[in-house]
């Protein structure tokens, strides 16, 4: 039976959205948002041109267009926690891009975007610690809506790691911050990408762009998504 997932999906891909996908949580969640054991995933696909020009180092172009996306997920976020409510459920929206920093695992969020995408069948975590889409690649940004509405009966499976034997993403990384392991579920971060290493490294060479807060190398090298 559809409660309501489908409605909201469909307004959320009128607002520019590639997809929209739902998860379930429990056991996943941090102890203050496990009241909310449901998640919409909110994926936009970011511009290839835009992505093509970063080839050896990030752009101006790609720091604007980064934050643009992030603006519009945020804003499509409280747009499906409206609507969450209107069906007298409660909401949680997950910022597109933010650090917080007195949690004991730095350079990390609340919640990990990747763990419920990935969740609700939507793709893999590849060898960059990025969420890889099935059908758009590295190339998207997403937000989650955390809600204890079950909005829908039907869950996609999760989907295989599709990596393979690819491993652009660390022989392109200029900071070395990708190990190339493989990812398995339940894995920490770390064993495939150095989050700290790599935020220092932008700091210290990409400061002109956007104070060093974005790189991309990894994002343009991924096969997944070209073209």
């Amino acid at each position: 039976m559809d409660l309501g997932f489908d409605l909201i999906r469909e307004k959320l891909l009128s607002e520019g959205l590639c997809e929209v996908g739902f998860s379930y949580l429990t056991g996943l969640l941090p102890s203050h948002l496990s009241r909310y054991p449901y998640a919409l995933t909110l994926m936009f696909r970011l511009s290839d041109a835009v992505i093509e020009e970063i080839s050896d180092a990030p752009t101006y172009s790609y720091f604007q267009h980064y934050r643009a996306v992030n603006a519009h997920l945020d804003r499509c976020a409280l747009l499906a926690g409206e609507l969450i409510r209107r069906q007298e459920g409660h909401y949680y929206p997950i910022a597109a891009s933010q650090s917080v920093h007195n949690l004991s695992a730095k350079y990390t969020g609340v919640f990990q975007h990747k763990t419920a995408a990935v969740r609700a069948g939507l793709g893999f975590i590849g060898r960059s610690g990025l969420f890889i889409s099935s059908v758009y690649g590295a190339r998207v940004r997403l937000a989650t809506v955390l809600t204890d509405l079950r909005l829908t009966e039907e869950f996609l499976p999760v989907q295989e790691n599709g990596c393979a034997s690819c491993n652009l993403c660390a022989a392109a990384c200029p900071a070395g911050a990708i190990t190339g392991r493989l990812y398995e579920e339940g894995a920490e971060r770390s064993s495939v990408f150095d989050a700290e290493k790599c935020s220092e490294f932008m700091k210290k060479q990409y400061r002109h762009i956007g104070r060093g807060a974005v790189c991309g190398r990894c994002v343009y090298v991924c096969p997944r998504g070209r073209g």
